[in-house]
């Protein structure tokens, strides 16, 4: 698995640098402007917990790689709610009736949101135990790569406000970052693979950060189009 996780590192480093993740890093924009893209967000952030309960997780189960893939599931498969919570904090409640929530949510602007979470399902679906590990890995490393710089613009927004938000802030970022201790990446990288299992774990955490870059990107549009009505008056 070494090798899969030096792949997964190398593919994190490139990601964090999509424009996405340069606009939450644009000291130029307010906090509340880089957050902009928040609501974007609700298709993949709802499903991630059926992701959790009911794809990735097997039980009961025999095989020591699909109970760590469990225990990761159990850490992640509850978060939905908190990112309810900082919506509502963030004022779009108010924005659209229930209609256009849905309207907004499947329509064109959404589209590789509400489709990262069916290309994900497929790609673990079938997948053996330990090709499941690496691509839970893989989607931890997207994630902390967000909630970092997430982290960063709650703290300031609360600064500025006083309001908390636990889902883009520390609460969430320190639950994520627990994941990704030194012991487990040392413990992962001792997991010995065949070179069939090798191939598919690498297939896979490539198309992990491809469609995580394609989402971000979305979460990009998202924002500047947001902005675009703010400065046209319209929102």
């Amino acid at each position: 698995m070494k090798t899969v996780l030096q792949q997964i590192l190398r593919l994190k480093h490139r990601y964090q640098s999509r424009p996405f993740f340069d606009f939450l890093r644009d000291e130029s924009l307010t906090p509340r402007q880089r957050l902009a893209f928040f609501p974007c967000m609700a298709p993949f952030i709802l499903a991630f917990g059926d992701l959790n309960r009911h794809v990735l997780r097997e039980e009961p189960t025999s095989d020591a790689h699909q109970r760590i893939v469990n225990e990761h599931t159990r850490e992640d498969d509850h978060h939905w709610p908190w990112y309810l919570e900082d919506l509502t904090k963030l004022g779009h409640d108010a924005a659209r009736p229930p209609s256009e929530w849905l309207h907004f949510m499947f329509g064109d602007a959404l589209a590789q949101n509400r489709l990262l979470m069916p290309r994900l399902s497929r790609l673990v679906w079938e997948a053996p135990p330990v090709v499941r590990l690496a691509v839970v890995e893989a989607v931890e490393e997207t994630g902390q790569v967000l909630f970092t710089l997430t982290a960063r613009l709650a703290r300031e927004f609360q600064a500025q406000t006083g309001v908390e938000l636990r889902y883009c802030g520390d609460f969430h970022l320190q639950l994520e970052s627990g994941h990704l201790m030194a012991e487990e990446h040392r413990m992962l990288a001792a997991i010995e693979l065949t070179a069939e299992e090798q191939a598919h774990a690498l297939e896979a955490v490539e198309l992990v950060f491809r469609w995580f870059a394609d989402w971000s990107d979305e979460l990009l549009r998202f924002a500047r189009a947001d902005q675009l009505l703010a400065v046209e008056g319209v929102a």
